[in-house]
């Protein structure tokens, strides 16, 4: 009988012949295909006079003072947050004072928020805190709701020289609000089905205010049916 290992060591090689072969092209470049090719940015309309202005103000850095709150120890947690709205709602009647103010509601349900009523019915949400402006303190961004509208009013606001300061303020139809690094990103529905606006408001040292930085319309998809969306407004009333 003739001895098996040579036929073990002849599997063996023709084993190692066929799995280098397998494996020969590890690591090689292979081609992606056709690339399209690049074409740069049309310039329209070359001779068109730039426009000196804007033609909409979009108030991008407009703050202002809280009149009537206090800030004790300039600790932004300290300062009552209903009586942070109660103050806009005085310093804008004709939003929220009288039977034609567009938001009636909030100014009529604002008594809700205080200790021993119906928390349910207050229009005020949670408020959350977190350096936004990069100055190591808690700043605060509260919500409250614009009724009896579908929008909801969201405020940042932050401490400068012992007073509060307004230093965003966005009203829409809100779908969902984040918080990340210096920003605000507010979703909001769309009337288109599988869409929706997507604004981000930063900080912006040198303005020392938040400004609109992105506005875009996104497909996410998941909708059966559009969401009307109710106009924006960048800002609150001077």
């Amino acid at each position: 009988m003739p001895p098996r290992r040579p036929l073990r060591a002849t599997a063996a090689v023709a084993l190692l012949l066929a799995t280098a072969a397998a494996c020969g092209d590890t690591g090689a470049l292979r081609g992606a295909g056709a690339t399209p090719t690049a074409t740069s940015p049309a310039r329209l309309w070359p001779d068109l006079s730039p426009a000196a202005s804007p033609a909409y103000d979009f108030d991008e850095a407009d703050t202002q003072t809280v009149k009537g709150v206090t800030v004790p120890g300039d600790d932004i947690r300290k300062v009552d947050p209903f009586a942070v709205v109660r103050a806009e709602i005085a310093a804008n009647p004709s939003d929220y004072d009288g039977s034609k103010a567009p938001y009636r509601g909030t100014a009529e349900r604002i008594a809700d928020c205080a200790k021993g009523q119906d928390r349910n019915r207050c229009p005020v949400l949670k408020p959350y805190y977190r350096d936004l402006t990069g100055d190591g303190r808690d700043d605060l961004t509260l919500g409250f709701r614009l009724l009896p509208t579908k929008m909801t009013a969201v405020r940042v606001y932050t401490v400068e020289k012992h007073r509060l300061v307004q230093v965003m303020a966005n009203d829409d139809a809100v779908s969902g609000v984040e918080l990340a690094g210096h920003s605000v990103i507010i979703r909001s529905p769309s009337e288109l089905a599988g869409y929706e606006y997507r604004v981000q408001w930063t900080w912006d040292a040198d303005q020392k205010a938040m400004l609109l930085t992105h506005d875009e319309f996104l497909h996410t998809g998941g909708r059966k049916h559009g969401v009307r969306r109710a106009t924006p407004t960048p800002s609150a009333s001077p």
